[in-house]
């Protein structure tokens, strides 16, 4: 039975019903105003699984992901916090939508058909994950879509105008959550231009497959289906170029605990990659095999795919030890969670051999990623 329901009394009685029942379902709530008054929206999606969603329309941010464990005891597998006002702070992106370009862009600057678009070096001389108030920090607009299996699925929309963080064209973005019934969250973005402009989105949850707040990821398995990665410099910009992962530090082909492979990551943090596809499969036409976490001790397996080119992998090494509490009540510090972003590559607008992310009117952008949860025995 799908069921919405707005305005509940208190936010101790809407988790409370979050995880009281399998049964599918939609509801919202406020979450909290900006400093203009704008009101910010939390919203629950809940699969017959029992895989929990809540997102707010603030940066699209998923503040809250609660899955099932080999015993069926669920917990929250994402990095975040309880409250809206942390999260208008600047914090690691959790959560979030991140672009219009998500990544580093080379010089904070790139040139498109003759012009020079200077952008703002948000980390160091670079302009990252779009810019000081990128799609992070805008307010979206919510609404539940009705789908044939009846998976609970939230529309959100932005229109990014002209001129934004100095990016050209007005860009109309629409990214879709849904949450199925054998436990998968399902992220599906569409951007449509009225001139050509370079879209790149990423989502940018940190996961903690034991839980957040309940220690590191070090115990951790992980998979990476790449055979090149792209080099960084020591500021992670990156040098346009490829090398292959066989036998090195970054070759992730085989599962590995994080704990060992992390200490030979670039700057311990981790390297961007190139999704192994078959050539027979053009980028966006169809899903394949990413990437693959798993955490011993919950029994709890993480499996992404992409129709993306590319795979950012981030440790979390330099998430800070004195930043706001999180949903545990404490900070969360180096490597309590892991980040695999699926995207394009950054700079591809100077280096279209790599990968073009120039959208052009009358073509738009869609990528869909998979974030797909089961289990196995311990």
């Amino acid at each position: 039975m799908r069921t919405t329901k707005n305005e509940m009394r208190g936010k101790s009685e809407f988790y409370k019903k979050s995880v009281a029942f399998h049964e599918e379902s939609i509801s919202s709530q406020p979450y909290g105003r900006l400093a203009d008054g704008r009101a910010v929206d939390v919203w629950q999606l809940r699969g017959a699984g029992g895989l929990v969603l809540e997102v707010i329309t603030y940066g699209g941010i998923v503040t809250r992901l609660l899955v099932p464990d080999s015993m069926g005891n669920s917990a929250d597998v994402v990095l975040g916090y309880d409250r809206l006002d942390p999260y208008l702070l600047r914090h690691p992106y959790f959560g979030a939508i991140t672009g219009r370009v998500a990544g580093r862009i080379t010089g904070s600057r790139f040139t498109l058909d003759g012009c020079d678009y200077p952008l703002t070096a948000n980390d160091g001389s670079n302009h990252l994950h779009g810019g000081l108030v990128g799609l992070d920090r805008r307010l979206w607009v919510a609404s539940p879509i009705a789908r044939p299996d009846q998976a609970p699925s939230l529309r959100l929309t932005y229109r990014s105008p002209h001129g934004e963080e100095n990016y050209p064209g007005n860009v109309e973005f629409t990214v879709t959550y849904t949450v199925t019934a054998d436990n998968a969250f399902v992220i599906e973005t569409e951007a449509i231009t009225d001139r050509p402009t370079p879209v790149s989105l990423t989502h940018h949850s940190y996961f903690n497959l034991n839980g957040e707040g309940n220690g590191d990821v070090r115990d951790h398995a992980l998979q990476i289906h790449a055979d090149t990665c792209f080099p960084a410099s020591s500021d992670f910009t990156l040098l346009d170029s490829e090398e292959p992962v066989a036998g090195g530090p970054d070759d992730l082909n085989q599962a590995r605990r994080v704990g060992d492979a992390q200490p030979g990551f670039h700057l311990g943090h981790g390297s961007l990659y190139r999704v192994r596809r078959p050539v027979s499969a053009a980028v966006g036409s169809g899903l394949v095999p990413v990437a693959r976490l798993t955490h011993p001790g919950s029994g709890r397996v993480l499996q992404v795919s992409s129709t993306e080119r590319l795979v950012q992998l981030y440790s979390g090494a330099m998430l800070p030890t004195d930043g706001p509490p999180g949903k545990s009540g404490r900070p969360y510090g180096p490597l309590a969670g892991i980040c695999l972003e699926c995207e394009d590559y950054p700079n591809g607008v100077a280096a279209p051999w790599i990968g073009d992310i120039i959208v052009h009117p009358g073509n738009p952008y869609r990528h869909k990623t998979v974030y797909a949860f089961s289990t196995q025995s311990k």
